[in-house]
């Protein structure tokens, strides 16, 4: 019984070719949180403390999802 080659001798170009790939589709920016992440009393956690001023922020229209892989909507 024989063993595979390890690493592949195509490993290099497929990494290249997966990261050109994601490169092409970047994440868009994403808006601000409705409430930030924030905690009312520092205990142990990396959380901030809450302020007065950590107030909700109210978006003016509904959040909007794109999947990928389907017809656009007409």
């Amino acid at each position: 019984m024989s063993r595979r080659p390890f690493p592949p001798d195509r490993l290099s170009a497929a990494t290249a070719a997966v990261f050109a790939e994601m490169l092409e589709r970047l994440n868009p920016k994403r808006r601000m949180r409705t409430c930030p992440r924030v905690i009312k009393r520092a205990r142990h956690n990396s959380y901030r403390v809450k302020r007065p001023s950590d107030v909700a922020v109210t978006h003016t229209s509904p959040p909007t999802i794109k999947l990928e892989g389907l017809p656009a909507a007409a």
